[in-house]
Parts: structure tokens; sequence; C-alpha cells
């Protein structure tokens, strides 16, 4: 019975050092919270990494479609909330930017950046998302 058990022990606490590996490459520099809407109006919340450039904020997206990418792309407006301030944005994929967003990425997230494009795809074909605060809108009061 202990033949069996140890083996699996150790498999188990790889699993756990793997995915708090993966926590930690992910989460120990600045991470923001995008809200999108889904198709029941319901608010998702996704945690993702993000840059400044020439006064710009910028999002990155693997080329392959994913939830929240597909969510802020069917919407005009979302909300992003970084440093606890939530704002409204618009957004602007700029594909022109990739080697620009990708080399801020990699020097804001170094080995994390390094690690997460090692396991879940590179960053060839990645897409830079500019996001453009929401203007303001007209007043309704007479």
């Amino acid at each position: 019975m202990r033949k069996i058990i140890l083996p699996i022990g150790m498999v188990m606490l790889a699993v756990l050092m793997f995915g708090l590996v993966i926590r930690l490459a992910s989460e120990r520099v600045e991470v923001v919270e995008l809200h999108t809407p889904s198709e029941s109006e319901e608010q998702v919340v996704t945690r993702l990494w993000i840059v400044d450039h020439e006064g710009l904020q910028y999002l990155r997206s693997a080329p392959e479609a994913s939830g929240w990418f597909a969510r802020l792309q069917t919407n005009k407006e979302i909300r992003l909330t970084r440093k606890d301030i939530t704002q409204c944005y618009t957004t602007r994929l700029r594909r022109d930017k990739d080697a620009q967003i990708n080399a801020l990425m990699q020097a804001k997230y170094t080995w994390g950046d390094s690690l997460i494009g090692a396991l879940f795809g590179g960053r060839e074909g990645s897409i830079p998302i500019e996001l453009h605060p929401c203007l303001p809108r007209p007043s309704t009061a007479t």
C-alpha cells in the first residue's frame, strides 16, 4: 500500500507546486480586472496584465479567441479596474504594435511572461488592445 501512496503523493505535490509557480508567475506584478458583460448581461471579471505606452494603456490577447477577448469585441465599451479605480474605456486592436507591446510586457513581467508564453503558446500573433477613456456622456438635465 505504501508503494502506491508515495508516488500518488509525489504527483499531487508536483501538481500543487506547478499551480503555485503559475500563480506566482501571473500574479506577482500588476494585474488589472477587465469587466465585460456575458450574453446574459452578467458581468464577467477577467484578471489581465497591462502596460503603458505613449500615454495609453494596453492589454494583450492570444491570437486564438478567448472568452474575454470575444466579449470585449462585442461591446462598444468595457470597464477596467486598475489600482482600485474602475473606469470606462473603448478599445482598438493595434496589431501594428505587437512587437512594442510584447517587448513592454516582457520587460514588466519578466520571467512570468516567458514562462506563461512557453507553457501556453508563444507571443507570436498576439493582439495588442489599446484602451481609450470613454467620452463623457452629454447631460440630460434641463
